[in-house]
């Protein structure tokens, strides 16, 4: 099913209670096989055209289609295998004008793996949400249900859009025109594996690839970030970032998620090394390259994202880490973090990844581009926060690592009753549970991000054994105009969304911020009305009183002073310290 809130739509996976299998002959639609078949072998459509040739190919039964030339350019080859919200997919390894995606009509599909989710490559046709159910079944005989939805391929919305090409191919000649290709996961049974899956039976939804997401077993994310944009950056090239960034958690193994999130274009990685910080660009030791699928760099194609491979190095618990990677190629817009609160570096012309010393490292950067995720070995998981400025760290201490969630990750290294859990902080400032900041495809100015529900799966679900996430968002809604009902409406599908994938959901109440120019009473009234919602609902598994954390007991519509940073909508050092100090560790 899916619900829209305020020019939005959110799709909702849902997942059945396991049923015992039934017979395969039971299973058999008329006039086809039951056997489950590679899904390669069940294309029946022709969704790719070469632009010389458009009517060789009709997506969407009225003669339109893809453009070869578009795919190619975003790095989408015949064959190639792209890594999107976690799960490794293969691009059909079809010719254009060869049929390469099945339009779903309950196929038996032949799928083998164990994880947390099934991720589907798909788009849709007909002007709507094509969706219906279609069933997972195990190997030890049982089976679950979902609900796949994706989104039309010319209107859906882009800021879900795995990749947006530029054209879209006709008959009668190429239009200007953003074509949409969707990654859409859907949860399995925790533990079982998958053997077969059955499609929806679903006009105008196209697969064109499908996979189990590995569920990140063995690992526990230790930090994060959250693409807030698409600027324009330097131009970049034949030069070496060096990004400082700060572990929740340890471990004796490491490995590192870059993200071409919003791209149109690839992005080549040259080299990349982690090291231990001494100080500013400088490394304790040589710094250690990471390599990728044996090779020593990566491009990454548009919309997806490269992980390293494991390396065996020791990452300490809080404590910043040196990731340095060397971008060989013009590099004139990037997806990156905006408001990091730490300084990186750029060095001079050349591969310095290798480079200990911070002599060729001459720029400061107050970004964190490319660079979403450092994991580490073992581990018991990690708690998720999805936020805005305040959960960013505006306004906290640069360079000092005092961000709430920061604060909260050291309560957790200090005691013993809770498992001592990563934290990735997946906070935008600028964010909102509404409305797109940015708008999720071009170069742009705006780096807000694309709203809360629009990238939960994305900075949610597909981060590395997440385990509990927690929300704080809204004060930005409410500040813009949007009123307390939207914001609600977000925040239950938030929470419907993480309940169906296992999570554990927390939810803060919207902090005061009377003394800024957009918190009016007005205002005000809107932030209350949400807040008593949260207060009394049982759409989450427990709340984080914020709200009352740092509220004036006199002025309750404004922060107390000590708190206060100044500007009167962001709490300082004291007020985010305070904001994780009141967590009650056994919510987590």
């Amino acid at each position: 099913m899916s619900r829209r809130v305020r020019g939005f739509t959110i799709a909702i996976v849902l997942f059945a209670a396991l049923v015992p299998a039934v017979p395969a002959e039971a299973e058999a639609v008329a006039g086809r096989p039951a056997k489950p078949l590679p899904l390669e072998r069940l294309f029946d459509n022709r969704a790719v055209s070469d632009d010389s040739r458009p009517a060789a190919a009709d997506l969407d039964g009225l003669g339109a289609s893809l453009s070869a030339g578009d795919l190619a350019a975003a790095g989408w080859t015949p064959g190639r295998a792209l890594t999107v919200q976690g799960a490794r997919l293969t691009w059909p390894d079809r010719q254009p004008g060869e049929p390469d995606n099945v339009r779903a009509d309950g196929q038996s599909v032949r799928v083998r793996g164990r994880g947390d989710a099934l991720a589907f490559l798909v788009t849709g046709t007909g002007g709507g949400e094509p969706g219906g159910a279609g069933s997972v079944s195990y190997s030890n005989g049982t089976r679950s249900s979902y609900v796949l939805t994706a989104p039309d391929w010319r209107t859906g919305p882009l800021a879900t859009k795995a990749v947006a090409l530029p054209h879209v191919n006709t008959p009668g000649g190429r239009l200007t025109e953003r074509a949409r290709l969707y990654v859409v996961t859907v949860p399995l049974a925790a533990g079982r594996t998958v053997a077969s899956v059955r499609l929806p039976r679903a006009p105008g939804l196209h697969v064109f690839a499908l996979a189990v997401r590995a569920s990140g077993a063995g690992w526990t994310g230790s930090w994060a970030a959250a693409t807030s944009g698409y600027p324009a950056v330097g131009p970049w090239h034949d030069r070496t970032l060096r990004l400082v960034v700060h572990t929740s958690t340890g471990g004796p193994r490491v490995r590192l998620r870059f993200d071409n999130t919003f791209a149109a274009a690839p992005v080549r990685i040259g080299g990349a090394t982690v090291a231990v910080q001494a100080a500013g660009a400088a490394a304790l030791d040589a710094p250690v390259p990471v390599s990728f699928r044996g090779a020593s760099g990566a491009e990454i194609p548009a919309g997806a994202q490269a992980f390293s491979d494991p390396l065996s190095f020791a990452v300490p618990e809080d404590t910043n880490l040196l990731v340095s990677f060397h971008l060989p190629d013009a590099v004139t817009a990037a997806p990156v973090h905006r408001v990091a609160v730490q300084r990186s570096y750029l060095s001079a012309p050349g591969d310095h990844t290798a480079d200990g010393s911070a002599t060729a490292f001459t720029t400061t950067l107050t970004s964190w581009p490319l660079l979403t995720g450092v994991d580490v070995g073992g581990g018991p998981g990690a708690v998720v926060v999805i936020g805005d400025s305040i959960t960013d760290g505006t306004m906290s201490t640069r360079d000092a690592n005092r961000r709430w969630p920061d604060v909260l990750a050291d309560r957790l290294r200090e005691q013993d009753q809770v498992p001592r859990y990563g934290v990735l902080n997946l906070g935008i400032s600028g964010n909102r549970v509404v409305t797109d900041g940015y708008p999720g495809d071009g170069v742009s100015t705006d780096t807000g991000g694309v709203s809360a529900p629009h990238r939960f799966d994305r900075d949610v679900l597909a981060q590395t054994s997440a385990r509990t996430a927690i929300v704080f968002e809204g004060v930005n809604d409410v500040r813009w105009g949007t009123t307390a009902r939207q914001v609600i409406a977000g925040l239950r599908e938030i929470a419907a969304r993480g309940h169906a994938r296992g999570l554990r959901v927390l939810v803060a109440t919207v902090v005061p911020c009377e003394g800024e120019a957009r918190c009016t009473p007005a205002v005000d009234a809107e932030r209350v009305a949400v807040n008593e919602f949260i207060r009394a609902t049982d759409a989450f598994d427990g709340v984080l009183d914020f709200d009352a954390v740092v509220r004036d007991p006199a002025r309750p519509a404004r922060m107390l002073p000590v708190y206060d940073s100044g500007d009167h909508l962001h709490p300082g050092d004291a007020g985010l310290a305070a904001l994780a100090r009141s967590v009650d560790l056994r919510l987590l």
